[in-house]
């Protein structure tokens, strides 16, 4: 039996001090950290409870954007009425993670800091992970890859990363406001995770014993024309094989994009912005036949495992699927193809 100390932080100063001790890891809704201390992957010397702290709120910003509070449960955020009119795209992806249950404890601070879903990460029969313990070696890579990485993957992890509210977040262009021993900076949520590279057992670009405490969205631009698509075994509860969050701002003709925005999750170790294909995408009318190509372009460098192959068109049609799904949205007046989907 490990013992750990535990300790409720009385305010966000207390918790950085607190978390900045070796051993130290925060804990609010505690929805992944406990399973994984549970199977003994993570195995806290200390916990520091910052479920009270007053990190709740939602609220409108100065300059027309929204603070979501990192302690707010993914539930309430999904139903807030701002996040619900001006951000649909973001209550679209919370409400397509995980259960209702697990929704109404989970934080949004705690979805960004959530761990892979890999199971040889989870398991710790297998003793090489370079996640769990650094320098052993991915066993997954010999393994069973059906659900790993397609795209910038290394030799030493190829695990995805399970969020689907940090998809949205990523083509919504949110900023990270995080509290450290040093005061408060702000992360751009693409800079936020880390790709795996030499060292997949670091998972973000927090610095030791930094506390998440708010999640800024910029003023909205993509309101009426957005889909978030997840492709899973099951219809819920299952982590994504395949999503995509794609949004488009259009011209006032109702049918040339000014802007687009795509994020896709399960097909990286973090959430996966396809830049290339939202900058072919401006200044374009919209068509199913430039979705499609939107959908190729967003997979090139894609390097299969052996077991996952069929990620990349499923990606390259999901993609397309999405943006089709966001050009005909409810209120578009001139939808891109009445007929359906494209995928």
């Amino acid at each position: 039996m490990q013992s750990i100390a535990y300790d409720r932080a009385s305010s966000v100063e207390a918790a950085v001090r607190l978390g900045h001790e070796p051993g130290a890891r925060y804990i609010g809704g505690g929805t992944n950290l406990l399973d994984l201390m549970k199977g003994g992957v993570e195995q806290p010397q200390r916990l520091v409870d910052v479920s009270r702290l007053p990190l709740a709120q939602i609220r409108a910003l100065p300059d027309g954007g929204l603070r979501l509070g990192a302690m707010a449960r993914n539930a309430d955020t999904a139903a807030h009425p701002l996040v619900r009119s001006r951000y649909p795209l973001l209550s679209e992806a919370i409400v397509s993670g995980a259960s209702g249950q697990l929704r109404n404890m989970a934080t949004n601070g705690g979805n960004l800091m959530q761990r892979t879903r890999c199971h040889y990460f989870y398991d710790t029969a297998y003793p090489a992970c370079n996640k769990r313990q650094p320098g052993s070696g991915c066993a997954a890579r010999e393994g069973f890859t059906r659900m790993h990485a397609i795209l910038g993957a290394s030799e030493a992890c190829v695990a995805t990363h399970p969020s689907d509210m940090a998809v949205a977040l990523a083509a919504l262009d949110a900023t990270v406001v995080v509290h450290g021993t040093h005061g408060e900076r702000r992360i751009p949520i693409e800079a936020f995770h880390r790709l795996p590279e030499a060292h997949p057992e670091i998972d973000t670009m927090l610095a030791p014993g930094e506390l998440i405490v708010a999640i800024d969205l910029p003023p909205p631009m993509f309101g009426t024309h957005v889909h978030y698509l997840k492709v899973r075994d099951r219809a819920s509860y299952a982590f994504a094989l395949v999503s995509v969050a794609a949004a488009l701002a259009l011209q006032t003709d109702g049918r040339t994009i000014r802007e687009a925005r795509i994020a896709l999750g399960g097909v990286a170790h973090k959430p996966w912005r396809a830049h290339a294909a939202e900058q072919m995408l401006a200044g374009q009318v919209l068509d199913a036949q430039l979705f499609a190509q939107a959908g190729a372009l967003a997979l090139q460098g894609a390097q299969p495992l052996r077991d996952n192959g069929f990620k990349v068109p499923l990606a390259q049609r999901a993609v397309a699927r999405a943006l089709n799904s966001a050009a005909n949205s409810p209120n578009s007046p001139n939808p891109a193809n009445p007929t359906g989907g494209v995928a």
